[in-house]
């Protein structure tokens, strides 16, 4: 991953995408959004910068135990560690917004079990894209999201620079992505 960073240099600002947001018709336009050049901390949930092609070198590396290229990222007892439930009992409802401008209201997979990992989302049944239980996942901000099935041995990454979160056009496009994905798998 050497193009991802909490800091953008010269070239990876020339090349960053421009982020939309939907008005209330529903129409995209482009805005300035940026997160603070320094801030006061860097945060594990936001503000790191990188590119589909890092994201996916993740999402593999996840997929196949720690490792990537032939290289030990991560020991294997760590990704199954991060990829186990560590919320016991307690369920995943709605996440509710606190700002509009920013997300909708989102409910991943309506009426199914879920869980958080040690930073992923994690479905404890098969989706009809495909999906694995126990696959782990999660979203960015401007509608970017990824899955890990490493039962199924798939991954993907869907980035769209689309605000508010969890927009009902992106979200769809994802799952037919998934859906697709699975297909020529």
């Amino acid at each position: 991953m050497d193009d991802t960073s909490f800091k953008l240099s010269p070239s990876q600002r020339a090349r960053l995408a421009t982020v939309h947001q939907r008005d209330g018709a529903g129409a995209l336009a482009p805005i300035e959004f940026g997160l603070p050049e320094e801030p006061e901390f860097h945060m594990g949930g936001g503000g790191l910068y990188g590119t589909a092609r890092d994201y996916l070198a993740f999402a593999r590396m996840i997929m196949l135990v720690g490792t990537l290229n032939g290289r030990q990222v991560l020991k294997p007892d760590t990704v199954a560690t991060m990829a186990q439930s560590h919320i016991g009992p307690v369920e995943i409802g709605v996440l509710k917004i606190a700002i509009p401008s920013l997300s909708h209201d989102v409910e991943l997979f309506p009426g199914m079990s879920k869980k958080w990992g040690l930073s992923f989302l994690i479905n404890t049944e098969a989706c009809a894209t495909g999906r694995s239980a126990g696959s782990l996942a999660w979203a960015g901000l401007a509608n970017t999201y990824f899955w890990i099935d490493r039962t199924r041995q798939v991954c993907g990454v869907f980035l769209s620079q689309v605000l508010p979160f969890y927009d009902p056009t992106a979200t769809d496009l994802f799952g037919k992505f998934e859906a697709e994905v699975y297909r020529a798998a």
